[in-house]
């Protein structure tokens, strides 16, 4: 098995069930009153109840944009890349980096997009035209 596990900070359990099982259509794990397990894409995440949220810093800078770091997200086959973009459009969630192709027609290419779940955590999910190409 080669998955990660990664326990972040949310504002509430509603809402990031809400978020991640109903928007993204991830499968909810355990709980208790202050945190919750997801199965995200294969990867177990752990949202933990905090009041206590770091300022994001946009000093990542790829491809000519800034994007928030921290951030966390997944590499997705392209029909799941935009089966979530629809679900995330649908829902009228604002994209960070609207959904776009970066690095056209160089190693690398990728569709990306980064949004907000609704504790303020940016999440970036892409999807490599050739995946044998993610770290080259």
């Amino acid at each position: 098995m080669a998955s990660f596990h990664y326990a972040f900070k949310v504002k509430d359990i509603e809402s990031t069930r809400e978020f991640y099982v109903d928007i993204l259509g991830c499968k909810e794990g355990r709980s208790t009153e202050t945190w919750i397990d997801f199965d995200f894409f294969e990867n177990q995440l752990s949202a933990h109840i905090s009041d206590n949220f770091p300022e994001l810093d946009y000093c990542g800078k790829v491809d000519g944009i800034s994007v928030p770091i921290p951030h966390f997200g997944c590499l997705l086959d392209k029909d799941k890349f935009e089966r979530i973009q629809k679900n995330l459009e649908s829902e009228k969630i604002n994209f960070v980096v609207k959904p776009q192709k970066r690095y056209e027609g160089k190693v690398g290419e990728q569709l990306t997009m980064f949004v907000f779940d609704f504790s303020g955590n940016p999440l970036e999910f892409k999807s490599f035209s050739n995946p044998d190409e993610i770290f080259k």
